[in-house]
């Protein structure tokens, strides 16, 4: 089981971390964000706190922002070239997991040395930090989300990045019920991206839960695979199994396959402490 951590990036950081809360400095801004996880004490002063450009202050399955500082707009920050706008959202998302950029890297690579067109699928693609890494690479994409708004905003993603003219599709569905028409239309991918929540419902009403949903998911995403695949990423957060679990359902869907499987989690470090906050688990399999 491997640990990685994302790759240095001049526009973001950790700053502290502790008593269930997370600092972090995304391009000028700094912001404070609940994390039911950092349960340790913070290492800086509530002084240093008050840095914080903007707070979120959670209350139940949401709530609300509190501004010391006038985010303007559009906010934008880059990773190797391309450009991820940001913006504070009630669920205190920003429309970024820094910690996917490991993510990113594997599969700019991986497609890179393909030497092949290769066609990828992005299940749960949220804002499109793993769509707009392969398209880079040169992949044709088919990005999904179950919501049109998080869509929108990963194509506006593609736009300022200048991949607008690459070819991704942008599907707003459910991830299942899309998979199977796929498969009626025999289509087949080269590559297939899995991010999924624990628990969602798409814009159709249609519920998600992933203890329940997830190995049939597999077992379809399985028909879609080309007679030459690439790669499968699976990866999750906030579930109650670890990484091997993922690793085990992918060791059962390849089986008979030549390839490796890695599993693990990705921690972010903070900065100058030896703390370090568990963020995702993941397991992936790659020829």
């Amino acid at each position: 089981m491997l640990t990685f951590t994302p790759p240095n990036w001049d526009d973001y950081e950790l700053l502290d971390s502790g008593d269930k809360q997370i600092l972090e400095r995304f391009g000028i801004y700094i912001l404070s964000r609940f994390e039911q996880r950092a349960l340790w004490s913070k290492s800086q002063s509530e002084e240093f706190w008050k840095k914080a450009d903007a707070s979120h202050i959670h209350k139940g399955e949401k709530g609300s922002w509190q501004f010391r500082t006038k985010i303007s707009e559009p906010w934008v920050i880059p990773w190797r070239g391309l450009l991820f706008r940001l913006r504070p959202t009630s669920f205190k998302h920003i429309g970024i997991f820094p910690e996917m950029s490991v993510h990113w890297s594997w599969i700019i690579e991986k497609i890179k040395s393909a030497q092949r067109q290769i066609n990828v699928l992005n299940l749960f693609a949220y804002t499109g930090g793993c769509t707009l890494a392969a398209s880079s690479a040169g992949a044709s994409v088919t990005h999904l989300d179950a919501s049109k708004e998080i869509v929108t905003w990963a194509h506006e993603n593609a736009k300022l990045s200048g991949l607008s003219d690459r070819p991704v599709r942008w599907i707003v569905d459910d991830a299942v019920t899309f998979v199977k028409r796929e498969i009626k239309r025999g289509r087949s991918y080269d590559a297939i991206i899995i991010d999924p929540p624990k628990f969602g419902r798409a814009e159709n009403g249609k519920l998600w839960k992933i203890e329940e949903d997830l190995p049939a998911l597999l077992k379809l995403c399985r028909q879609l695979l080309g007679k030459q695949p690439l790669f499968i990423i699976l990866n999750t957060y906030a579930v109650a199994f670890s990484s091997v679990t993922l690793a085990n359902l992918l060791v059962k869907l390849m089986k008979g396959t030549d390839g490796v499987i890695e599993n693990g989690e990705i921690l972010i470090p903070q900065i100058g402490k030896q703390i370090f906050l568990p963020t995702a688990i993941f397991a992936r399999w790659s020829v």
